[in-house]
């Protein structure tokens, strides 16, 4: 599902919105999510799932077409780890 897919099925499902309107919804959410992580804090939606930042080690690496080793800062991730209620869904 796409996120224009996504608006579409919001505004289908309300029947209020119309579908400008539902984007304006869906962007507001992930608007929200975007800066709680940014901000380093963790979003937990219910029964969805949650959203963290995880930190990565610096490390080494090669380069596969040279061969040569390249360093790797650390650096921060986001992480998004199913709830129970999702991943039952899905597993069927």
């Amino acid at each position: 599902m796409t996120k224009s897919e996504l608006c579409e099925h919001l505004a289908e499902q309300t029947g209020t919105l119309n579908k400008k309107e539902a984007e304006l919804v869906v962007n507001c959410v992930f608007d929200s999510i975007r800066e709680a992580l940014a901000k380093g804090e963790r979003v937990e939606i219910r029964g969805f799932g949650s959203f963290s930042i995880r930190e990565r080690d610096a490390r080494q690496a090669r380069n596969p077409k040279t061969g040569e080793a390249v360093n790797i800062p650390d650096k921060k991730v986001p992480f998004f780890k199913t709830g129970k209620e999702l991943r039952e869904l899905v597993d069927g």
